[in-house]
């Protein structure tokens, strides 16, 4: 196991310093052992040094606690599904904030081909890190854009209007409200026009919504009446109508720990008709 340096003595209460096997969810264990072909007793040690390689660059919370190891669509089976046929029939799905990749190489995994998927980060360290953390520079067919959503002239330019499933993880909610409506406007300019195409993700919740600082910036925390309120004002304001679905469910009681007790985990989906 990898030692505890000096930065880590003195991080924040979110950097895990006693990971455990209990980290590793079985999903992404037999994804890193099937897809990368890590051994199984190699498994833990691997992917903490790649935090602690990530952390040194990035210490965000969703780093420190393994959060990158959590399986992306446990609450939304039956729309995984549905996306990993609609790449194999040649759709497109953009990974936003893609972070390492974890959620394309688990689509990988089951049978999506990965040249219909684009990834999307800030940071070109997170790129790199996934491939280290997958080991499949090789094999994977990913376009990987770095991209800022706010920047009108970003890579992300020559994707817009052709993408037909958006997958955004722990990303709308890292800005105020404002910024959210300026956020999703954007994202929604992405996507191909036409009935059928999607966002769909998770993010931080609460049973009233709330705004409060976090370790990014002023952070806005829906319920399920906010976050489809203010995508009802999204499509009033675009001339769209989506169809929105949306349910909270608990944190886990170790990410709870770093949260307010009304902090919940939103899971959504978000059809344009």
């Amino acid at each position: 196991m990898s030692e505890i340096n000096n930065a880590q003595i003195t991080a924040p209460s979110w950097f895990e310093e006693n990971p455990s096997h209990d980290h590793i969810p079985s999903e992404t264990r037999r994804l890193l052992e099937t897809w990368s072909g890590i051994p199984s007793d190699d498994v833990l040690d691997h992917v903490i040094k790649l935090r602690d390689e990530a952390w040194k660059v990035h210490p965000y919370p969703c780093i420190g606690q393994f959060r990158f190891l959590e399986p992306s669509f446990s609450e939304l089976p039956d729309e995984y599904d549905e996306i990993v046929e609609r790449i194999r029939k040649g759709q497109k799905l953009l990974d936003m904030a893609c972070c390492f990749g974890q959620t394309i190489r688990q689509l990988a995994n089951d049978g999506a081909p990965t040249e219909n998927i684009y990834g999307c980060d800030l940071q070109p360290d997170f790129i790199e890190l996934g491939y280290s953390l997958f080991r499949d520079r090789a094999k994977l067919k990913t376009k990987f854009l770095i991209a800022d959503i706010f920047d009108s002239k970003s890579a992300l330019t020559d994707v817009k209007g052709q993408i037909d499933i958006i997958y955004a993880g722990s990303f709308f909610h890292l800005w105020g409200y404002e910024k959210q409506v300026e956020v999703s406007k954007a994202v929604v300019a992405l996507l191909r026009p036409q009935p059928g195409s999607m966002i769909l993700g998770r993010q931080v919740g609460a049973t009233e919504p709330l705004e409060k600082d976090g370790p990014t910036g002023t952070m806005y925390r829906h319920n399920v009446e906010s976050f489809k309120r203010m995508w009802k004002e999204i499509g009033d304001n675009l001339g769209i109508k989506f169809n929105v679905e949306a349910k909270l469910k608990p944190l886990s009681r170790d990410h709870l720990k770093f949260h307010l007790d009304n902090t919940k985990r939103l899971w959504f989906v978000i059809r344009l008709e």
